[in-house]
């Protein structure tokens, strides 16, 4: 593969050199950081395509330094490292930018699997037809089509389904989904978004209860699934 390059922000110096040795081994071009200024530093010199970020670090914590990095449109793939395993942590986390996280302790190999998705999705770059199953989305048409068929689609609906294709994988919590596809109306909810999703997994789901690609994440929101990945 390409040699995609990468930071890990930890400060504590077992886990790190367990980290950059996983990834070096994996072919990646590997940098690390002890803590959130270093961090934010390097991440702007060297411009990644992903960050392991830690949450809990000295100096700048994960937090600011994740909103720093999209608030100057830094577009690298962030995947969030957090001790507590609290659902409002990581919802946090997502609400400022990160793309995922993963809870401590975790095994390595989910962690450079969920990497190598995300890395590989980002290499594809932006195509205008998404294939997904029996299902291709046209996002130049607005067109959804199965085994060659229109499925239609309200406008919401459409807007869900393109927001998910664009971040497959991704864990999006339901303020995201609301910014996205509702923007700053008024009278509008999570449950907005709950209903835009129920009416979606009928169109798409072979079985709705038990969905293929728009998966409940527990208290944090939804996540779309691709058979491939």
């Amino acid at each position: 593969m390409d040699t995609d390059t990468i930071l890990i922000i930890e400060d504590d110096p077992t886990l790190l050199r367990v980290l950059k040795d996983n990834f070096a081994a994996a072919d990646y071009a590997v940098h690390t950081a002890t803590d959130g200024e270093e961090g934010l530093a390097a991440a702007r010199r060297l411009k990644p395509a992903l960050i392991i970020l830690d949450i809990m670090l000295p100096r700048i914590n994960g937090y600011e330094v994740c909103r720093l990095l999209r608030r100057d449109k830094l577009d690298a793939v962030i995947i969030m490292l957090t001790a507590k395993g609290l659902e409002t942590d990581v919802i946090l986390g997502l609400n400022l930018g990160a793309d995922d996280y993963v809870t401590k302790p975790f095994s390595i190999r989910e962690l450079l699997a969920r990497a190598n998705a995300f890395l590989r999705r980002r290499r594809a770059g932006e195509q205008d037809v998404r294939r997904f199953g029996e299902f291709e989305l046209d996002l130049r048409s607005h067109r959804l089509l199965r085994a060659g068929q229109e499925v239609p689609l309200t406008p919401k609906e459409y807007d869900l389904l393109a927001l998910f294709v664009r971040r497959a994988g991704r864990a999006l919590t339901r303020d995201q989904i609301l910014e996205a596809v509702w923007g700053d109306a008024f009278l509008v909810t999570g449950r907005s978004v709950d209903r835009c999703i129920n009416s979606l997994r009928r169109k798409l789901e072979p079985d709705p209860h038990h969905p293929v690609y728009i998966q409940t994440v527990r208290e944090v929101g939804y996540r779309f699934d691709l058979p491939d990945a």
